[in-house]
């Protein structure tokens, strides 16, 4: 299938906010050090001197620019194609923190970056065509199908099960508790992103669509999802390692999106079962390189007995990676082989 200028437009702006984003983590972490260097206080012990440093500001800056290629990118392309190279900002955050923060990048994390970038090519290249939309109000057709309401309700009905029964119970022990409710609201919060972010498209290109109420909920939509997501995956990361909850948490936001994109906008109808089945082959090789980058990040640290900070992953966007920096540095005194036996289980950290 041809490759439309929308989509080529929405995978350009994806490949920017990838950049943007993961190498904003290594720049917001090197001013995050060079403050606490300064200042003799960490971020995640209370120090704010992180606040007076131009590095992390740019830093900041850097991400907020690769968010909003992000959520423009959702405007010219499906999720289907923009989602899996949210991929792509781990690998730069990898490369990064290998040659700046010296941040060993191991040969089989080299391996799960290509197969990063294999995927992404096998997704690109037969991924489905954008359909064009005339308004705020064909969006809302679509959101109100009876297969998506469906959907709509199974992740609400899971989410309120997650939340008022497994949570208070399984929450702390068990990692798909706190992933699996930022992972569902995720994929609604990417789908009201996309309405969204189609109306103010239209809306600059003179056809107003901020008149329709549609738009300002799928605006209330966004905003509470995204709080929600925020707030448990915040959870997910004070509890259990980064390195158990980023992959897992990718593995399950992309998943749920891409089925949430093909019941909402029939992503898939027109294709090929060929073409179908190379985007699911190439969602799965995205999927397995980003747990092996993770996976080996582990490895390494068992290897070595001590190791540098993980590097910043796409979970974190919406985490505080200044908490995080101070979980890391009590990571470090962690003995080789409790590393080790880590590897194997999960545990909650103090």
């Amino acid at each position: 299938m041809g490759f439309s200028k929308d989509n080529f437009t929405g995978f350009i702006l994806a490949l920017l906010s990838s950049g943007f984003i993961g190498a904003s983590f290594i720049i917001k972490k090197k001013g995050l050090k060079r403050a606490a260097a300064a200042s003799g206080v960490r971020a995640g012990v209370g120090g704010y001197a992180y606040l007076l440093e131009p590095l992390w500001w740019t830093g900041m800056i850097t991400m907020i620019v690769g968010e909003i290629a992000n959520f423009v990118a959702y405007a010219f392309a499906p999720a289907v194609l923009v989602t899996p190279l949210g991929a792509l900002s781990i690998i730069v955050s990898a490369v990064l923190a290998h040659f700046i923060l010296k941040e060993r990048l191991h040969s089989l994390g080299i391996l799960g970056c290509v197969m990063c970038i294999a995927g992404s090519m096998v997704i690109v290249i037969h991924a489905p065509q954008e359909r064009p939309i005339t308004s705020v109000q064909e969006i809302w057709q679509k959101a109100t199908q009876t297969s998506f309401l469906l959907y709509v309700a199974s992740v609400i009905v899971l989410v309120s099960v997650l939340v008022f029964h497994f949570s208070p119970r399984y929450g702390h022990s068990n990692v798909l508790i706190f992933t699996g409710i930022c992972s569902l609201m995720g994929s609604l919060s990417v789908m009201s992103v996309k309405a969204l972010g189609t109306s103010l498209k239209l809306t600059f290109e003179g056809n107003n669509q901020l008149v329709y109420p549609e738009t300002w909920f799928f605006m209330l939509v966004v905003l509470t999802c995204v709080i929600t997501q925020m707030n448990y995956l915040n959870k997910a990361l004070d509890t259990f390692n980064t390195a158990v909850v980023s992959p897992i948490y990718y593995v399950m936001f992309t998943t749920l999106t891409i089925l949430a994109s093909v019941i909402m906008f029939k992503d898939w109808e027109g294709q090929s079962g060929g073409s179908i089945v190379s985007e699911i082959c190439g969602l799965i090789v995205v999927l397995s390189g980003t747990i092996l980058l993770h996976a080996t990040k582990d490895y390494d640290k068992s290897t070595r007995g001590t190791y540098a900070p993980l590097s910043p992953t796409l979970s974190t966007r919406l985490n505080n990676e200044n908490g995080e920096m101070s979980k890391h540095d009590e990571d470090d005194m962690a003995s080789s082989d409790d590393i080790c036996l880590r590897r194997h289980e999960l545990f909650e950290q103090v």
